[in-house]
């Protein structure tokens, strides 16, 4: 089989860890990049010996040599370079979260349809071990009926630096429910295999951020005095059509003891579980008590465990699409509902 030959649009310290993750594929490789800025453009080629470095996304888009283009930059941009990569006949591979609302990513949809291409989502919290893990074991019904489950990711210092793009509604979208809160909600989803939602409710809040506060300081943007519009702190529930429910809390800062807090936890009636930390609850009548069991031995569908392996291996025809079309839009439409929602002030149907 030919290797795949990668253009990435984006050169942000996320595109390190990408590029090291297609590299390590032995039908992967990276041959252009484009980033606007040219000291970061550089730097991710010279690390990764990338002969093509692109001024513009279009030239790389118009280079025959590169099959898949891999779009790490802010938000609003996520679609249109989608679109154009598609329609320029490439694979895509986008990162989180999808796009700015569901409108925009069904264009996308349509597009990989007409082109015949690949269009996924890097939802890399999917390819951890203990997440197939959890997979395989409700899908053998292992926790019974799941009624319910809780899906955390509360930072208590995590805002991406100050100043920047991740603060711009404009540019994001939204603040921590687009950028962290979708990796545990997308998780929960896959987890429980249940893209059927019917409503949702939310509330979101700005109490940090807009006060200079929570910053975290990591990615490479520089602070260019973009204000602080979006929120630092979401929550939700989300009903699904089997009567099914979902919570989801997410901060970018709070006041806690613990730094970082990350966790699904499913209800169900047979057994309980803690995704991240791999464990599931049972009741033993013999002793009265619950017990936990861990549950690495479980074999996973995707043991690679990583996102563009098995964009790569599904291009090639080897392996199933982890992250679909279809289940993104559904994550997407949450996400704007509970948006929508926290604005309103009531539910929204699905």
């Amino acid at each position: 089989m030919n290797p795949i030959s990668f253009g990435f649009i984006g050169a942000g310290a996320i595109s390190h860890w990408a590029a090291k993750a297609v590299q390590s594929h032995p039908l992967g490789r990276v041959v252009a990049a484009h980033d606007p800025h040219a000291e970061r453009l550089a730097e991710l080629c010279k690390t990764f010996e990338i002969p093509g470095a692109y001024s513009t996304a279009e030239e790389l888009l118009a280079d025959p040599a590169v099959d898949a283009v891999y779009v790490a930059v802010p938000n609003k941009f996520h679609v249109p370079l989608a679109i154009q990569a598609l329609e320029a006949g490439k694979h895509v591979i986008l990162e989180k979260p999808f796009a700015l609302n569901a409108g925009e990513a069904e264009r996308a949809v349509e597009a990989a349809r007409k082109s015949g291409r690949v269009l996924t989502i890097g939802m890399n919290q999917r390819f951890e071990e203990n997440s197939q893990a959890f997979r395989v074991l409700a899908g053998t019904g292992v926790f019974g009926e799941i009624y319910h489950a809780k899906a955390c990711w509360l930072r208590r210092s995590g805002i991406p630096k100050m100043g920047t793009w991740f603060g711009s509604r404009d540019l994001a979208g939204g603040g921590c429910l687009y950028d962290i809160g979708v990796h545990v909600l997308d998780l929960c989803l896959y987890v429980i295999d249940n893209f059927e939602p019917v409503s949702a409710y939310g509330a979101t809040y700005t109490k940090f951020g807009n006060r200079g506060l929570g910053h975290g300081g990591w990615g490479k943007s520089e602070n260019s005095g973009v204000p602080f519009e979006v929120e630092d702190f979401a929550s939700g529930l989300i009903k699904f059509s089997n009567g099914c429910s979902v919570s989801l809390d997410v901060t970018w800062a709070r006041h806690a003891e613990a730094n970082d807090r990350v966790e699904v936890e499913l209800f169900g009636t047979e057994a309980g579980g803690h995704v991240y930390a791999n464990k599931v609850f049972r009741r033993d009548d013999t002793l009265g008590a619950h017990y936990a069991v861990e549950n690495s031995k479980v074999a996973i569908p995707f043991p690679h465990k990583d996102r563009f392996h098995n964009f790569i291996n599904h291009i090639h025809g080897t392996e199933d699409l982890c992250v679909t079309m279809e289940q993104a839009l559904v994550v997407q439409r949450i996400l704007d509902a509970l948006a929508e929602s926290a604005r309103t002030g009531g539910s929204v149907k699905l």
